[in-house]
């Protein structure tokens, strides 16, 4: 079985560079204007794809929680009416759908519940994440694999039987799974990177990485680990307001991650050892004795 999978006009798996993902997510605050300067910041940084997310709130809030008072930036409200606030509608994202195609850049979205996949299917989104707190909602799971998109399975705050189970529920055919540890930002000693390792061996369906650290370097080590696929918050500047910008990658930063992605893939290799004719000179200069 080929470890790839089709995104858009992509192919994302072994042999293929990494799919990078420039995660918007909740980071626009509900604001319109932010959420196209997050896309334009992430079309800069030379990314695949951006990423937002969708929820029902009165289904993805537990009821111990939607009365909690908060304080936002729309003053002292209800944990449930935050969430509201920073949900897009219909209109909001069909001019999400709309600036993303000016701009020539996929984006799709983390859904949360089974409302959300029929809000986003109006959208002809080129595939799905299911987000590390939803994997173990077999009902989704399996509304999801009904309409037959690539579906992205992030794999934090779960056991390896969870993740078994999950992926039983959908099956690996059309399928990516990435490794994650949902803490924002994550200490390092928390990322276990080498689980990528433990997934490419666990199951034959593409791995990538779904990062919440702080700097960047991490995230190419992943790729050097095998990772086909990266995904890392984006925010205009990490001091904003919001639980989510903390973990995030400014814009700047996110050009160079993009870089260092690149250059870790060119500089892999293929594992065969050969005299390269760049060393020929050297060997010339260098070699005392010639075998």
């Amino acid at each position: 079985m080929t470890r790839e999978i089709r995104i858009g006009d992509r192919w994302v798996g072994d042999g293929h560079p990494a799919y990078i993902i420039a995660e918007a997510g909740i980071n626009h605050n509900g604001d319109m204007e932010l959420a196209k300067k997050l896309i334009q910041a992430a079309k800069n940084a030379g990314v695949d794809a951006v990423k937002f997310q969708k929820r029902t709130p009165e289904l993805c809030v537990p009821p111990e929680q939607r009365g909690q008072m908060r304080e936002t930036p729309w003053g002292y409200i209800t944990y449930l009416d935050y969430r509201y606030k920073v949900e897009f509608n219909e209109e909001q994202y069909a001019e999400i759908d709309r600036y993303c195609k000016e701009l020539g850049i996929t984006w799709f979205a983390s859904v949360w519940d089974e409302p959300s996949v029929d809000f986003l299917e109006k959208f002809n989104p080129v595939c799905y994440k299911i987000p590390s707190a939803s994997l173990t909602d077999t009902n989704l799971l399996k509304h999801l694999r009904k309409t037959g998109r690539p579906l992205i399975l992030s794999t934090g705050m779960s056991t390896m039987e969870q993740i078994h189970k999950a992926v039983n529920a959908i099956g690996e055919e059309n399928l990516a799974i990435t490794h994650a540890t949902s803490t924002y930002p994550c200490d390092p000693k928390e990322l276990n990177l080498r689980m990528i390792e433990t997934l490419r061996k666990e199951f034959s369906c593409p791995i990538g990485y779904s990062g919440h650290e702080v700097g960047l370097v991490t995230s190419a080590v992943a790729v050097g680990l095998g990772a086909c696929m990266v995904e890392r918050h984006i925010t205009l500047d990490r001091a904003l307001w919001g639980s989510d910008q903390s973990a995030s990658v400014e814009p700047i930063g996110f050009e160079k991650l993009v870089k260092y992605i690149r250059v870790t893939e060119a500089a892999m290799g293929d594992g065969v050892k050969k005299v390269y004719d760049s060393e020929l000179s050297s060997l010339k200069k260098l070699r005392r004795v010639q075998d």
